[in-house]
């Protein structure tokens, strides 16, 4: 799908990490592998440590503490917002939906829409393609549009094949119509045959959980254990999906927007490991100082909020004060990639904050 959304901006976003960190060393114990061979990952793959939530914490916490900061702190008001989109592969239950417990948290006006979308890494993408779509009904309403994760609940703390690199977060992104902005330029792709190289078999109504599925074992025998309710990742069948998809992608939206890589000042991808977006950033030949790299080492993957997450980490007050050429690109479970070209700048917020849920 291509396609060029108008007079539309991001004028605000808030990362929410919460307070738990821990680092790399301390996990090294968990793994099924001599120390000294997982402790090599640390420096290939940047890990260095990761945030993930209590084991009360539900994906609609973090959403909830980010809005009514937002809420107190004036930044937006509740008769502005006209739709609420909630991007998560965790939801607190299969019903009711997360954007409605978010909605009913924050006493929001009745009017007010609400979206759940099933997608984990291309998240932040397909919650801004259709704030954008909403906010062409909505005239001079805002959609606040949130990417949350608590994935960690989902992945073995034996599998150093994911759980190294699993963070939890939530980023609450508020998207509005306006007249002067510029072009966003929008591109995205799926192919549901490979969809099987991130998965968890167990948990729906395919294979509903039950005492077997919870049984942790090394099926792949490959050293990494964990269940049937756990995630699994074929890693070597993703880098190779983002390294052979991803090039000619972006490659293909900046020639849709009529940009040239020389004229975009941060190239914004999804977080998957720095040794991924290195590999990346060679075959793209863009230079590694336009491609932040940090956020696994700091907070950990956190699927769909990578994007913003990574805006807000290394971009910060830059966003508020200044305006960038960007290329946002996403990629991973589905399998789903995709891209996008817009000018970010001009925000009236784009801060963290540490929730304590």
């Amino acid at each position: 799908m291509k396609t060029v959304f108008r007079k539309k901006k991001i004028t605000g976003i808030l990362g929410v990490l919460p307070e738990t960190e821990i680092k790399f060393e301390d996990e090294v114990s968990n793994y099924n592998f001599p120390e000294k061979q997982t402790m090599r990952l640390k420096k290939i793959m940047g890990f260095e440590k990761h945030r993930v939530v209590k084991g009360t914490t539900a994906s609609s916490d973090l959403c909830v503490f980010g809005l009514n900061y937002l809420l107190e702190k004036k930044l937006i008001n509740k008769n502005e917002i006209g739709a609420i989109i909630v991007v998560t592969t965790t939801p607190d239950h299969y019903i009711p939906h997360v954007s409605n417990i978010i909605h009913g948290e924050c006493n929001l006006n009745h009017d007010v829409i609400c979206i759940d979308i099933s997608q984990g890494c291309a998240g932040f993408l397909h919650g801004l393609m259709q704030s954008f779509m909403l906010l062409e009904h909505l005239d001079d309403k805002k959609v606040v549009l949130f990417n949350a994760d608590t994935l960690s609940k989902k992945v073995s703390r034996k599998d150093r094949n994911s759980y190294p690199l699993i963070g939890d977060a939530a980023a609450v992104t508020v998207v509005e119509n306006d007249a002067n902005a510029k072009d966003i330029y929008f591109n995205m792709y799926n192919d549901g045959s490979r969809g099987e190289a991130l998965i968890i078999p167990a948990g729906g109504s395919r294979l509903p959980s039950s005492s077997e599925t919870s049984i942790v074992r090394d099926s792949d025998q490959d050293g990494n254990l964990r269940s049937l309710d756990n995630l699994k990742m074929d890693g070597s069948e993703v880098f190779t999906f983002v390294q052979t998809e991803v090039p000619p992608l972006i490659e293909e939206t900046l020639k849709f927007a009529d940009q040239d890589k020389d004229q975009i000042d941060w190239f914004l991808f999804h977080q998957p490991n720095k040794f991924m977006l290195k590999k990346l950033a060679e075959k793209l030949e863009v230079p590694y100082e336009k491609v932040p790299m940090n956020i696994v080492e700091s907070f950990g993957n956190p699927s769909g909020a990578s994007i913003p997450i990574g805006i807000v980490h290394n971009l910060g007050p830059l966003v508020v004060d200044n305006k960038y050429k960007c290329c946002f690109s996403a990629f991973g479970s589905g399998l789903t990639w995709g891209a996008m070209t817009i000018e970010l700048g001009e925000m009236s917020f784009c801060e963290m904050l540490i929730s304590d849920y």
